[in-house]
Order: C-alpha cells, then sequence, then structure tokens
C-alpha cells in the first residue's frame, strides 16, 4: 500500500510542507529513514535527525522551529507522536488476517465459535466455551470450560484462559498470560497451610489490552475486574479480588496484592508493587519502583516507599548522598561540644 503526503495529511488533519505528492509505503525511525518511509519528530532531542533523514515524509509538531532546509516532506500536527499511532493503527487494520480452524486444533462439540473466527494449530478449546465474531486464538492457546470471549479478541500463543472466565469485546491478550489462575490463598496450621479454594472467576471488560506473560489470578468468591480501557505491560502480577478501574496503564513488573481497588485512569511505572486491601484514587500517578503499602486518595503524582512528593523525594535522596559528609560533621561537633564542656568544668 502506498499513500501520498497529501492522503496522510488530510487523514490526520495536518499540513504539509514540501511536495505533497510525495509516497511512502512503510514506517522507520527517524534515525533509521530510507526512501519510501514515513517517520515522526515529537522529543526535541533527536531535531538534529530531520537535517540528515533519508525518510520520504516527517510528522512534526506545529511548534518546532527548523534552522536549515530539511530534504524530506513535512505534515505538521498538533500532536506527532499521536498521529504517528493513528497512522500505524490504519495501517495494522489494513494488514490481512488469519482466518479459519485448524484441523489440528480440538474444540469441544458443546463449544460455540462465532463468525470469521481463527483458532490455530494445537488449541484447545473446552466444553460450554463462547467466542464472538472476528476473535482469532493462535497456536497451543487453552480456552477451559465455561469461558466467555466476545467479539473482536486477539489472544495470541500460549494464552491460559481457566474455567468460567470472562473476556469482552476487543481483548487482546499477549503470549505466555495467564488469565484465571488461583489466588494465592492459604490458612496457616499447626503442620503448614491449608489450601483456601479459589472459586470466582475473572472479568475482563471491553478494550483491555494484557501484555506477555502476565498473571491475573482468579477471586477466592465473586470476581476479580479488570475494567474496560486496562492496558497491562508484561510481566504484571493481579492478585485474587483485585479491581483495577477504567482505563488505568500498568508498565512491565508491576505487582498489586489481593483484594486491592484501584481507581480510574491511574498510571503506575515499572515494578511498583501494592499491598492488600489498599483502595488507590482514581488518577494517581505512580513513579517507577513505589511501593504503596496503603490507600491513596488519587489526584496526585508520587514516587518512593512510602510514595511521596516527587520533590521532596528527590531531596531526600540527595541528603541521603550526603550522609558520610553529614555524619563526619556531627561527629566533630560532638567532639568540640566535649572540648567545650571541659574547658568551662
Amino acid at each position: 500500500m502506498e499513500f501520498t503526503a497529501n492522503q496522510i495529511a488530510s487523514f490526520i488533519q495536518g499540513k504539509v510542507e514540501g511536495d505533497e505528492n510525495a509516497t511512502v509505503n512503510t514506517f522507520a525511525k527517524i534515525e533509521e529513514g530510507k526512501p519510501g518511509a514515513i517517520s515522526f519528530l515529537s522529543n526535541p532531542k533527536y531535531t538534529h535527525y530531520i537535517y540528515e533523514t533519508q525518510s520520504s515524509i516527517v510528522l512534526v509538531n506545529e511548534d518546532v522551529e527548523l534552522t536549515k532546509p530539511v530534504k524530506a516532506t513535512l505534515i505538521r500536527v498538533k500532536n506527532a507522536y499521536e498521529c504517528v499511532a493513528k497512522l500505524l493503527q490504519m495501517y495494522q487494520a489494513a494488514l490481512p488476517k488469519k482466518s479459519g480452524i485448524s484441523s489440528m486444533a480440538f474444540i469441544s462439540p458443546k463449544a460455540t465459535i462465532g463468525d470469521n473466527c481463527y483458532v490455530g494449530a494445537f488449541a484447545y478449546i473446552g466444553e460450554n466455551v463462547v467466542i464472538g465474531e472476528n476473535t482469532q486464538i493462535y497456536p497451543h492457546t487453552v480456552i477451559e470450560d465455561g469461558v466467555k470471549i466476545g467479539n473482536g479478541c486477539i489472544l495470541y500463543p500460549n494464552v491460559t484462559i481457566y474455567k468460567e472466565c470472562k473476556l469482552g469485546n476487543n481483548v487482546t491478550i499477549h503470549a505466555g498470560t495467564v488469565i484465571g489462575a488461583d489466588g494465592f490463598g492459604f490458612a496457616p496450621n499447626t503442620d503448614g497451610y491449608d489450601k483456601i479454594p479459589q472459586i470466582g472467576i475473572v472479568t475482563i471488560e471491553d478494550n483491555v489490552e494484557i501484555g506477555a506473560n502476565s498473571c491475573v489470578d482468579r477471586s477466592t468468591m465473586g470476581t476479580t475486574i479488570i475494567r474496560k480501557g486496562v492496558k497491562l505491560d508484561n510481566l504484571v502480577q493481579i492478585a485474587h479480588n483485585v479491581e483495577v478501574g477504567e482505563n488505568t496503564v500498568m508498565s512491565a513488573q508491576t505487582g498489586v496484592a489481593g483484594s486491592t481497588k484501584i481507581g480510574k485512569g491511574c498510571m503506575f511505572g515499572g515494578q511498583v508493587g501494592i499491598a492488600g486491601h489498599a483502595t488507590i484514587g482514581d488518577k494517581t500517578f505512580l513513579g517507577a519502583q513505589s511501593g504503596v503499602p496503603g490507600n491513596l486518595k488519587g489526584n496526585e503524582t508520587l514516587i518512593g516507599t512510602p510514595p511521596t512528593d516527587p520533590k521532596a523525594y528527590f531531596k531526600s535522596i540527595a541528603l541521603t548522598r550526603r550522609l558520610p559528609e553529614i555524619y563526619k560533621e556531627l561527629n566533630e561537633l560532638k567532639h568540640e561540644v566535649e572540648k567545650l564542656k571541659e574547658t568551662y568544668k
């Protein structure tokens, strides 16, 4: 597929500077540009590449000021990063999708598969499973009895969906992820631990995307809930009876302990850890490696353990680095005080 600068500008409501008939058929990073590719510039650190890139078209923000001539055709937009995301979505949607059911897949006669679905080789679909239209089940994925999956979902290779869990429409789950494994429930006894049966399920609402090798545990009773629009990165752990609010995003290696409630529109950096039975308010922004021992009211940006205001956190870090020096000065002052005491005895 090939598109002109004029066609692209019309789609993303941009303004062309240069040859409006310049054509592209692929994408490239601005530093790796080549003829026939479209690139984008949104980070000022990469501005110098625009003068040397070989890309045919470059998306730039409206306010970018250039100091030298540029070979590429430019399309100025309000937000270049946002616009390239739209173009990539359009490109991906135009790619051919897999279809058909492999003869090497196992599908229970009691399962219901919607129209235009793809089921890859060695996939397993159990009894009373219901799968909506246009859903893609890649090879070696296991869908246990009683699972309900909506329309337009994608389950990549080696995904496991345990019994009776529910997925909404347009849910994407990447390779190796497990939905509905037992929550971590054990009661101490005199000989060790008794396992507490986990008889609940996981409910994943519409437009959720979950990265590779993540785990969402089934609840002890009731349901673990991932609300609509949530995006989870790779290697994220969501424990039993957790609720993650709409449009919340979590970076890799974040872990949320059992029965915690997370609000809407939150953003968590990598390796954030949240204790059990906490309530995290809407629009809470947590920096990487934050450790959260309890409730947070929401509408705030925090970092550290326990989470604190970023300015205060970085001031404390700066002081921590000076501790050897401060300790030395304190000892010197102690010696001075001792000398003064001796003098005035």
